[in-house]
Protein backbone atom coordinates (compact mmCIF):
# COMPACT_ATOMS: atom_id res chain seq x y z
CA UNK A 1 0.00 0.00 0.00
CA UNK A 2 1.75 3.48 -1.41
CA UNK A 3 1.02 6.51 0.26
CA UNK A 4 2.34 10.05 -1.47
CA UNK A 5 2.21 12.79 1.05
CA UNK A 6 2.77 16.29 -0.39
CA UNK A 7 3.84 18.96 1.74
CA UNK A 8 6.70 21.52 0.81
CA UNK A 9 8.04 22.18 4.46
CA UNK A 10 10.12 18.66 5.19
CA UNK A 11 9.34 18.88 8.85
CA UNK A 12 5.49 18.15 8.16
CA UNK A 13 6.46 15.51 5.76
CA UNK A 14 9.14 14.25 8.03
CA UNK A 15 6.25 14.31 10.75
CA UNK A 16 3.62 12.36 8.42
CA UNK A 17 6.29 9.87 7.96
CA UNK A 18 6.60 9.11 11.57
CA UNK A 19 3.34 8.76 12.25
CA UNK A 20 2.23 6.61 9.11
CA UNK A 21 5.56 4.33 9.48
CA UNK A 22 4.35 3.63 13.54
CA UNK A 23 0.92 3.08 12.19
CA UNK A 24 2.32 0.13 9.97
CA UNK A 25 2.48 2.44 6.78
CA UNK A 26 5.77 1.17 4.88
CA UNK A 27 5.74 2.18 1.57
CA UNK A 28 5.26 6.53 1.60
CA UNK A 29 6.60 8.65 -1.18
CA UNK A 30 7.42 12.12 -0.52
CA UNK A 31 6.59 15.15 -2.62
CA UNK A 32 8.09 18.68 -1.99
CA UNK A 33 6.10 20.22 -4.08
CA UNK A 34 3.07 19.97 -6.65
CA UNK A 35 5.26 19.22 -9.43
CA UNK A 36 7.41 16.50 -7.27
CA UNK A 37 3.86 14.92 -6.97
CA UNK A 38 3.17 14.95 -10.51
CA UNK A 39 6.44 13.37 -11.23
CA UNK A 40 5.31 10.50 -8.88
CA UNK A 41 1.98 10.49 -10.81
CA UNK A 42 2.79 10.39 -14.27
CA UNK A 43 1.16 13.52 -15.06
CA UNK A 44 4.38 15.21 -15.41
CA UNK A 45 5.57 12.51 -18.32
CA UNK A 46 2.47 10.49 -19.41
CA UNK A 47 4.31 7.92 -20.37
CA UNK A 48 5.17 6.56 -15.98
CA UNK A 49 1.86 5.26 -15.05
CA UNK A 50 3.13 3.56 -11.66
CA UNK A 51 0.39 5.70 -10.05
CA UNK A 52 -2.08 3.36 -10.54
CA UNK A 53 -0.03 1.79 -7.19
CA UNK A 54 -0.69 4.57 -5.47
CA UNK A 55 -3.54 4.25 -2.72
CA UNK A 56 -4.08 7.65 -1.01
CA UNK A 57 -2.82 11.09 -1.27
CA UNK A 58 -2.50 13.51 1.53
CA UNK A 59 -1.77 16.96 0.34
CA UNK A 60 -1.17 19.90 1.38
CA UNK A 61 -3.39 23.16 0.65
CA UNK A 62 -0.85 25.88 1.32
CA UNK A 63 2.28 25.44 -0.97
CA UNK A 64 4.38 27.78 -3.31
CA UNK A 65 3.48 27.66 -6.75
CA UNK A 66 0.67 25.15 -7.59
CA UNK A 67 -1.39 24.73 -4.38
CA UNK A 68 -3.24 22.23 -3.11
CA UNK A 69 -6.50 22.75 -4.87
CA UNK A 70 -5.01 23.50 -7.76
CA UNK A 71 -3.13 20.26 -7.81
CA UNK A 72 -6.41 18.39 -7.28
CA UNK A 73 -8.13 19.87 -10.22
CA UNK A 74 -4.89 18.67 -12.25
CA UNK A 75 -4.86 15.17 -10.80
CA UNK A 76 -8.56 14.73 -10.96
CA UNK A 77 -8.39 16.07 -14.71
CA UNK A 78 -6.40 13.02 -15.38
CA UNK A 79 -8.94 9.63 -15.72
CA UNK A 80 -6.68 7.34 -14.84
CA UNK A 81 -5.73 9.28 -11.44
CA UNK A 82 -9.99 10.01 -10.78
CA UNK A 83 -9.78 6.93 -8.31
CA UNK A 84 -6.95 7.60 -6.12
CA UNK A 85 -8.53 9.80 -2.44
CA UNK A 86 -6.86 13.05 -1.74
CA UNK A 87 -7.33 14.40 1.96
CA UNK A 88 -6.66 18.03 2.49
CA UNK A 89 -3.99 18.95 5.19
CA UNK A 90 -4.12 22.55 6.01
CA UNK A 91 -4.53 24.77 8.67
CA UNK A 92 -7.09 27.00 7.40
CA UNK A 93 -10.99 25.95 8.50
CA UNK A 94 -12.25 28.36 6.16
CA UNK A 95 -15.72 27.12 4.60
CA UNK A 96 -15.01 28.71 1.29
CA UNK A 97 -11.26 26.98 0.81
CA UNK A 98 -12.72 23.70 2.24
CA UNK A 99 -15.49 23.63 0.08
CA UNK A 100 -13.07 25.07 -2.77
CA UNK A 101 -11.12 21.91 -2.32
CA UNK A 102 -13.96 19.38 -2.13
CA UNK A 103 -14.99 20.70 -5.29
CA UNK A 104 -11.41 20.17 -6.80
CA UNK A 105 -11.64 16.61 -5.86
CA UNK A 106 -10.49 16.10 -1.96
CA UNK A 107 -12.27 13.18 -0.05
CA UNK A 108 -11.50 14.93 3.36
CA UNK A 109 -9.67 17.31 5.32
CA UNK A 110 -7.00 16.95 8.24
CA UNK A 111 -6.55 20.04 10.37
CA UNK A 112 -3.04 21.26 11.17
CA UNK A 113 -1.43 21.48 14.25
CA UNK A 114 -1.74 17.18 13.27
CA UNK A 115 -4.04 15.49 15.87
CA UNK A 116 -2.38 11.47 14.65
CA UNK A 117 -5.56 10.06 15.98
CA UNK A 118 -7.48 12.05 13.54
CA UNK A 119 -5.16 11.70 10.54
CA UNK A 120 -4.70 7.82 11.05
CA UNK A 121 -8.51 7.84 11.58
CA UNK A 122 -9.28 9.55 8.26
CA UNK A 123 -6.62 7.90 6.21
CA UNK A 124 -7.81 4.76 7.14
CA UNK A 125 -11.48 5.72 6.28
CA UNK A 126 -10.49 6.52 2.74
CA UNK A 127 -8.56 3.85 2.53
CA UNK A 128 -11.39 1.63 3.32
CA UNK A 129 -13.57 3.19 0.95
CA UNK A 130 -11.29 2.72 -1.83
CA UNK A 131 -10.81 -0.86 -1.42
CA UNK A 132 -14.55 -1.21 -1.42
CA UNK A 133 -14.97 0.61 -4.60
CA UNK A 134 -11.86 -1.07 -6.39
CA UNK A 135 -13.77 -4.24 -5.35
CA UNK A 136 -16.70 -2.89 -7.04
CA UNK A 137 -15.03 -1.39 -9.78
CA UNK A 138 -13.23 -5.11 -10.33
CA UNK A 139 -16.19 -6.98 -9.87
CA UNK A 140 -18.19 -4.57 -12.38
CA UNK A 141 -15.11 -5.36 -15.24
CA UNK A 142 -15.44 -8.96 -14.48
CA UNK A 143 -19.45 -9.10 -14.84
CA UNK A 144 -18.81 -6.89 -18.39
CA UNK A 145 -16.17 -8.90 -19.76
CA UNK A 146 -18.74 -12.01 -18.69
CA UNK A 147 -21.26 -10.30 -20.38
CA UNK A 148 -19.18 -9.25 -23.60
CA UNK A 149 -17.86 -13.45 -23.93
CA UNK A 150 -21.74 -14.42 -22.94
CA UNK A 151 -22.81 -11.93 -26.06
CA UNK A 152 -20.14 -12.96 -28.43
CA UNK A 153 -20.92 -16.71 -27.56
CA UNK A 154 -24.32 -15.84 -28.37
CA UNK A 155 -23.64 -14.80 -31.43
CA UNK A 156 -21.38 -17.43 -32.67
CA UNK A 157 -23.94 -19.95 -31.95
CA UNK A 158 -26.72 -17.87 -33.80
CA UNK A 159 -23.64 -17.92 -36.38
CA UNK A 160 -23.67 -21.68 -36.07
CA UNK A 161 -26.90 -22.26 -36.30
CA UNK A 162 -27.50 -20.68 -39.34
CA UNK A 163 -25.20 -22.26 -41.20
CA UNK A 164 -25.48 -25.95 -43.25
CA UNK A 165 -22.85 -28.36 -40.75
CA UNK A 166 -21.18 -30.03 -43.76
CA UNK A 167 -21.31 -27.09 -46.75
CA UNK A 168 -20.75 -24.06 -44.68
CA UNK A 169 -23.28 -22.21 -46.20
CA UNK A 170 -26.37 -21.10 -44.92
CA UNK A 171 -28.96 -23.84 -44.32
CA UNK A 172 -32.80 -24.16 -44.38
CA UNK A 173 -33.22 -22.35 -41.23
CA UNK A 174 -31.53 -19.04 -42.35
CA UNK A 175 -33.15 -19.38 -45.49
CA UNK A 176 -36.72 -19.17 -44.65
CA UNK A 177 -35.33 -16.07 -42.02
CA UNK A 178 -34.13 -14.32 -44.72
CA UNK A 179 -37.23 -14.79 -47.01
CA UNK A 180 -39.39 -13.57 -44.42
CA UNK A 181 -37.91 -10.19 -44.41
CA UNK A 182 -37.21 -9.85 -47.96
CA UNK A 183 -40.49 -10.69 -48.75
CA UNK A 184 -41.69 -8.13 -46.32
CA UNK A 185 -39.38 -5.51 -47.94
CA UNK A 186 -40.52 -6.74 -51.38
CA UNK A 187 -44.00 -5.87 -50.25
CA UNK A 188 -43.69 -2.68 -48.52
CA UNK A 189 -40.94 -1.23 -51.17
CA UNK A 190 -42.91 -2.54 -54.50
CA UNK A 191 -40.01 -4.42 -55.56
CA UNK A 192 -40.02 -8.27 -57.24
CA UNK A 193 -38.50 -11.04 -55.55
CA UNK A 194 -37.17 -14.02 -57.25
CA UNK A 195 -36.29 -17.62 -55.96
CA UNK A 196 -33.66 -19.87 -57.24
CA UNK A 197 -34.24 -23.84 -56.64
CA UNK A 198 -31.34 -25.72 -57.81
CA UNK A 199 -30.39 -29.59 -57.44
CA UNK A 200 -28.06 -31.88 -58.68
CA UNK A 201 -28.51 -34.48 -61.46
CA UNK A 202 -28.40 -37.63 -60.98
CA UNK A 203 -27.14 -37.31 -57.69
CA UNK A 204 -28.53 -40.95 -55.88
CA UNK A 205 -26.61 -42.71 -58.75
CA UNK A 206 -23.02 -40.49 -57.78
CA UNK A 207 -23.57 -41.36 -54.13
CA UNK A 208 -24.30 -45.11 -55.33
CA UNK A 209 -21.17 -44.94 -57.59
CA UNK A 210 -18.65 -43.33 -55.74
CA UNK A 211 -19.73 -43.46 -52.08
CA UNK A 212 -21.35 -41.11 -49.39
CA UNK A 213 -17.93 -39.43 -49.11
CA UNK A 214 -17.48 -38.54 -52.68
CA UNK A 215 -20.91 -37.78 -52.13
CA UNK A 216 -20.16 -34.89 -49.22
CA UNK A 217 -17.85 -33.59 -51.17
CA UNK A 218 -19.42 -33.03 -54.42
CA UNK A 219 -21.94 -31.18 -52.11
CA UNK A 220 -19.38 -28.57 -50.87
CA UNK A 221 -17.84 -27.81 -54.13
CA UNK A 222 -21.13 -27.47 -55.47
CA UNK A 223 -22.54 -24.82 -52.83
CA UNK A 224 -18.75 -23.03 -53.22
CA UNK A 225 -19.51 -22.61 -56.93
CA UNK A 226 -23.13 -21.09 -55.85
CA UNK A 227 -22.01 -18.90 -53.82
CA UNK A 228 -19.37 -17.73 -56.01
CA UNK A 229 -21.97 -16.82 -58.72
CA UNK A 230 -23.66 -14.22 -56.62
CA UNK A 231 -22.34 -10.77 -57.05
CA UNK A 232 -24.69 -8.44 -54.56
CA UNK A 233 -24.26 -9.14 -50.77
CA UNK A 234 -28.09 -8.35 -50.43
CA UNK A 235 -28.39 -11.67 -51.96
CA UNK A 236 -28.25 -15.69 -50.42
CA UNK A 237 -27.56 -18.96 -51.40
CA UNK A 238 -29.11 -21.73 -48.96
CA UNK A 239 -28.95 -25.23 -48.65
CA UNK A 240 -32.49 -26.47 -48.92
CA UNK A 241 -32.02 -30.04 -48.04
CA UNK A 242 -30.40 -33.43 -49.54
CA UNK A 243 -29.17 -32.10 -52.93
CA UNK A 244 -31.17 -28.92 -53.60
CA UNK A 245 -29.94 -25.42 -53.00
CA UNK A 246 -32.17 -22.01 -52.93
CA UNK A 247 -31.41 -18.57 -53.77
CA UNK A 248 -33.16 -15.76 -52.56
CA UNK A 249 -32.56 -12.40 -55.12
CA UNK A 250 -33.65 -9.62 -53.96
CA UNK A 251 -34.81 -6.56 -56.06
CA UNK A 252 -34.47 -8.94 -59.02
CA UNK A 253 -37.10 -9.71 -61.99
CA UNK A 254 -37.31 -12.96 -63.54
CA UNK A 255 -35.11 -11.85 -66.88
CA UNK A 256 -32.55 -10.69 -63.48
CA UNK A 257 -32.69 -14.61 -62.37
CA UNK A 258 -32.79 -16.44 -65.79
CA UNK A 259 -29.31 -14.31 -65.62
CA UNK A 260 -27.84 -15.81 -62.69
CA UNK A 261 -29.20 -19.09 -62.88
CA UNK A 262 -27.47 -19.57 -66.25
CA UNK A 263 -24.37 -18.39 -64.74
CA UNK A 264 -24.91 -21.38 -61.85
CA UNK A 265 -25.45 -23.50 -64.50
CA UNK A 266 -22.72 -23.16 -66.55
CA UNK A 267 -20.61 -22.81 -63.92
CA UNK A 268 -20.67 -26.35 -62.42
CA UNK A 269 -20.79 -27.43 -65.93
CA UNK A 270 -17.33 -25.77 -66.02
CA UNK A 271 -16.41 -27.33 -62.58
CA UNK A 272 -16.64 -30.54 -64.44
CA UNK A 273 -17.02 -33.51 -61.39
CA UNK A 274 -16.40 -36.50 -63.17
CA UNK A 275 -20.73 -38.33 -63.22
CA UNK A 276 -20.36 -41.83 -65.00
CA UNK A 277 -23.63 -42.89 -64.32
CA UNK A 278 -24.92 -39.50 -64.86
CA UNK A 279 -28.46 -39.38 -68.13
CA UNK A 280 -27.22 -36.22 -69.41
CA UNK A 281 -23.37 -35.73 -69.12
CA UNK A 282 -20.48 -37.31 -67.63
CA UNK A 283 -20.31 -34.83 -65.01
CA UNK A 284 -22.32 -33.34 -62.49
CA UNK A 285 -24.95 -30.85 -63.88
CA UNK A 286 -27.86 -28.95 -61.93
CA UNK A 287 -31.23 -28.37 -62.67
CA UNK A 288 -32.20 -24.97 -61.88
CA UNK A 289 -35.99 -23.60 -61.28
CA UNK A 290 -36.97 -20.02 -61.05
CA UNK A 291 -40.49 -18.19 -59.42
CA UNK A 292 -40.67 -14.36 -58.89
CA UNK A 293 -43.20 -12.25 -56.56
CA UNK A 294 -44.31 -9.20 -57.77
CA UNK A 295 -46.07 -6.16 -55.12
CA UNK A 296 -49.80 -6.64 -55.50
CA UNK A 297 -49.50 -11.25 -56.00
CA UNK A 298 -51.47 -12.63 -53.91
CA UNK A 299 -49.07 -15.21 -52.67
CA UNK A 300 -46.71 -16.02 -50.03
CA UNK A 301 -42.99 -17.25 -49.19
CA UNK A 302 -44.53 -20.81 -49.12
CA UNK A 303 -45.93 -20.06 -52.70
CA UNK A 304 -42.98 -18.54 -54.25
CA UNK A 305 -40.78 -21.58 -52.74
CA UNK A 306 -43.56 -24.52 -53.98
CA UNK A 307 -43.18 -22.48 -57.62
CA UNK A 308 -39.51 -22.63 -58.15
CA UNK A 309 -39.63 -26.19 -56.89
CA UNK A 310 -41.93 -27.06 -59.51
CA UNK A 311 -39.94 -25.11 -62.28
CA UNK A 312 -36.97 -26.98 -61.19
CA UNK A 313 -38.86 -30.32 -61.20
CA UNK A 314 -40.16 -29.28 -65.11
CA UNK A 315 -36.15 -28.77 -65.74
CA UNK A 316 -35.23 -32.14 -64.24
CA UNK A 317 -38.41 -33.89 -66.43
CA UNK A 318 -37.08 -32.53 -69.44
CA UNK A 319 -33.43 -33.89 -69.36
CA UNK A 320 -31.96 -31.85 -66.36
CA UNK A 321 -28.92 -29.38 -67.13
CA UNK A 322 -31.11 -26.73 -67.88
CA UNK A 323 -33.06 -23.54 -66.20
CA UNK A 324 -37.05 -23.59 -66.18
CA UNK A 325 -38.76 -20.12 -65.10
CA UNK A 326 -42.67 -20.27 -64.06
CA UNK A 327 -45.11 -17.77 -63.66
CA UNK A 328 -45.97 -17.67 -59.86
CA UNK A 329 -49.25 -16.91 -60.75
CA UNK A 330 -49.49 -19.47 -64.09
CA UNK A 331 -47.44 -22.24 -62.93
CA UNK A 332 -48.48 -24.50 -66.08
CA UNK A 333 -46.94 -21.70 -68.08
CA UNK A 334 -43.40 -22.35 -68.36
CA UNK A 335 -40.24 -21.17 -70.14
CA UNK A 336 -36.64 -22.63 -70.58
CA UNK A 337 -33.68 -20.60 -70.24
CA UNK A 338 -33.62 -20.63 -74.44
CA UNK A 339 -36.81 -18.09 -74.44
CA UNK A 340 -36.84 -14.72 -75.22
CA UNK A 341 -36.92 -12.02 -72.53
CA UNK A 342 -40.19 -10.67 -74.20
CA UNK A 343 -41.85 -14.02 -73.59
CA UNK A 344 -40.76 -14.18 -69.52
Amino acid sequence: MSILVVDDLPDNLNLIKTILQADGYTDILMAHSAHEAFDYLGITDDRRRGATNIDAILMDIMMPGIDGIEACNLIRAKERLRNIPIIIVTAKTDANDLQAAFAAGAVDYVKKPFNKVELLVRLRSVLKLKHEMDRRRAREKELHEVTRLLEEANRTLYRLSSLDGLTGIHNRRRLDEFLAVEWTRSVNEANPLSIIMADIDSFKAYNDTYGHLMGDDCLVQVANVLTGTLHRPSDLVARFGGEEFVAVLPKTTAEGALVVAERMRSSITELCIKHKKSTNSNCITMSFGIATHWPGQKSTPADLLLAADWAMFQAKRAGGNMVKVVDINMDTHLYDKHCSIEDI
